[in-house]
């Protein structure tokens, strides 16, 4: 193990470990209540403690069914060889885009041949040679090389946002109905507009935040636009995010104060990811404006938005779902075409600003 820790030079190797649980962070590694199948890590003894003797494994989408710790997590202690190049993953030594996993003395799993290059919504997984200049990257590397691969989305009005969104957020109970973002109600897509009860397009990063409006580009952006209730959305407003308020009337789970917003326990995870999407789809370089993330919840028109250490706690509580998946995978195939990253890889924002 310490060979591997060492050798992080992108070189092939197999690695054998015992599984001591799951990174989240460059210096955490949690050893129950999995929050996803996406990582795991490895070490000498099935009972080392200290990060800095573990090996952080990326798990891709062809092997997470079988070897993620949330849905096999009696894969704890268990010893396991593991093929790949070696390089950092989470800021932290680490086996990344791996080609084989086997438990030892058990049967070598490997990936398919050939993989799909679509997918089909609603968790059907993705084929992760999408991010092919991304895999293996951490830190700046990776949010630049995330940047390049989605930057060349075809662009959308905002009047044609309205009809999007009656696809792309459609309750799949009800094929008449959109769910809305943070009120949670199913609600019929007939009834958008700007009347009391209707349901709007609510700006996840606040267009005041960088003063882009609703011009086409980060404005019309299906990734961070989603229906809501004229009134919650207005209740709303360009606040940042954060934990703490008080009770949203109108929208049951919402916290709100002076100066933030907290969404509802399953629109967390949603809101983060979309934070995430937009400061690393808009840099600066194409004419849009250079959008990020900070700590505060007092960002005013700069093009800032927090508070991060709390949308970071978000995205590991509150995992991507069928619905959050599925959504993703229209904005790719019939809209935009281009992926929010952080969707297909929740702990890309931790490493990238964790």
């Amino acid at each position: 193990m310490a060979q591997a820790v060492a050798a992080q030079n992108g070189a092939s190797a197999t690695v054998r470990g015992y599984v001591v649980g799951q990174p989240t962070a460059t210096t955490t590694v949690i050893r129950s209540g999995f929050p996803n199948d996406y990582a795991l890590a490895l070490a000498d003894t099935p009972t080392q403690t200290d990060t800095t003797r573990m090996l952080y494994v990326q798990i891709t989408s062809s092997f997470r069914a079988a070897w993620g710790l949330k849905t096999n997590p009696g894969l704890l202690g268990a010893r396991l060889d593991v093929t790949g190049p070696l390089g950092a993953y989470f800021s932290h030594p680490g086996l990344t885009s791996p080609t084989a996993f086997a438990r030892v003395g058990g049967t070598t799993t490997t990936p398919p041949t050939t993989p799909p290059t679509t997918t089909t919504g609603g968790g059907g997984g993705y084929d992760d040679t999408y991010y092919r200049t991304a895999l293996g990257k951490s830190g700046p590397a990776l949010k630049s090389a995330l940047n390049v691969i989605i930057r060349t989305n075809t662009k959308i009005s905002y009047d044609a946002v309205w009809n999007a969104l009656k696809v792309t957020d459609q309750d799949p109970g009800n094929p008449a109905n959109v769910i809305l973002l943070y009120s949670g109600r199913s609600q019929s897509k007939s009834t958008n507009g700007g009347g009391v009860n209707d349901w709007n397009r609510e700006h996840v990063w606040a267009k005041s935040h960088g003063d882009f409006g609703t011009a086409t580009g980060p404005g019309t952006d299906l990734h961070h636009l989603r229906p809501e209730d004229v009134s919650v959305n207005s209740e709303r407003g360009n606040k940042d995010f954060d934990n703490g308020g008080s009770a949203v009337a109108e929208a049951p789970g919402n916290r709100t104060d002076a100066d933030s917003w907290e969404p509802r326990d399953a629109a967390k995870g949603d809101v983060a990811r979309m934070i995430f999407y937009m400061a690393v789809r808009y840099e600066g370089n194409d004419g849009y404006v250079d959008l990020e993330l900070n700590d505060s919840v007092s960002n005013g028109s700069a093009p800032y938005l927090g508070r991060r250490s709390v949308l970071l706690q978000w995205n590991l509580q509150d995992p991507p779902d069928a619905f959050e998946r599925d959504r993703n995978q229209k904005i790719y195939d019939q809209f935009q075409h281009n992926r929010n990253p952080f969707v297909d890889h929740p702990e890309w924002a931790t490493s990238i600003w964790g």
